[in-house]
């Protein structure tokens, strides 16, 4: 089969299709799926760069979710599963391939009204918001949500899940097409983070209270800034390092508005963690997406030959949703 293969850690061209091995039979509670698209993601350019190095046991290939068509099943999964479902999944790595083996609990059907090519921008983006806002931060209905990055794939797919179940959305973004971009999501207030002081704004809309959650993919450079945006019991939930992970912070906010600081990722997660995640996002997602209240917002597609020029894309930051790849 073909994928594409890190052929030595550095920069988009370091990224090489080549006809690998075929993958081994599914094995226990694993299915074997043709590939028919798979997500681009920030954590994949990282990897490409040697500084994300899959789990072990994981494939080698970059690719943390895709969508296709099931083609074998192992032993012991459960008979939901047929061969050929139209499944998008969450994965440790290998989606950037024509076929991906994939553990049962990772799988998604895809969503009525959802094209195939089209559903392999869900998986990590709403496993990622669901699990860390809502899973671990518990956001609820009537607070209120800033989201960092809010074109990104994950920005994206947050606002539309976020306005769905009645929360009041702050984003910020670089420029105004971006904005307008949030706007037309849903987002209720907007704002440039390279024009405007997102603290200021934030404390003017909501009467000098802050906001009740932030997801956060800058890091350290934000950390001040963020606890300085937060309400009472407000938390902050970083998943990315974009602005570095050293910083100094003056802790005392913390204790005065009692703080809660989280972070976590998707991809070091044992099978039965990523399981439950999945089923979460089925049942509490899924029912969102099929009634057209969230909808994977695609920017462009790739064909697997051009994986470079699609991680070009990702680090120029000008894209507003998600880049896909096609074998």
């Amino acid at each position: 089969m073909k994928a594409v293969v890190i052929s030595s850690p550095g920069g988009p061209e370091a990224l090489v299709v080549r006809e690998v091995e075929d993958l081994p039979a599914p094995g226990d509670g694993e299915v074997l799926v043709k590939v028919a698209a798979a997500g681009v993601n920030r954590a994949d350019t990282v990897q490409r760069q040697g500084k994300y190095p899959p789990p072990p046991g994981a494939s080698l290939y970059p690719g943390l979710e895709c969508s296709g068509t099931i083609l074998a099943l192992g032993p012991n999964v459960p008979p939901r599963w047929a061969v050929g479902d139209q499944v998008c999944a969450l994965l440790t790595g290998g989606g950037y391939a024509e076929k991906v083996v994939v553990p049962a609990g990772q799988l998604l059907p895809v969503p009525e009204g959802v094209s195939l090519t089209d559903a392999a921008g869900l998986p990590e983006v709403a496993c990622t918001v669901w699990s860390t806002v809502f899973m671990t931060s518990h956001l609820s209905p009537g607070e209120s949500f800033l989201i960092h990055g809010g074109s990104s794939g994950i920005g994206t797919f947050a606002i539309q899940i976020a306005k769905h179940l009645g929360i009041k959305v702050f984003v910020t973004a670089g420029s105004e097409e971006k904005l307008a971009a949030c706007k037309d999501l849903g987002a209720d207030v907007c704002i440039n983070y390279k024009t405007e002081d997102f603290v200021a704004r934030i404390k003017e809309e909501t009467d000098g209270k802050g906001v009740d959650v932030i997801l956060d993919n800058i890091g350290g450079s934000y950390l001040q800034r963020n606890l300085n945006s937060l309400a009472v019991d407000g938390r902050l939930f970083i998943i990315g390092f974009m602005g570095g992970v050293v910083t100094e912070v003056n802790l005392a906010i913390m204790l005065a508005r009692r703080l809660t600081i989280q972070a976590a990722g998707l991809r070091n997660r044992n099978l039965t963690n990523k399981a439950q995640i999945v089923s979460e996002v089925e049942k509490n997602v899924w029912p969102a997406v099929v009634l057209g209240k969230v909808k994977p917002v695609v920017y462009k597609t790739f064909p697997l030959s051009e994986a470079a020029e699609s991680h070009k894309l990702m680090e120029t930051s000008s894209h507003i949703g998600k880049i896909l790849l096609i074998p």
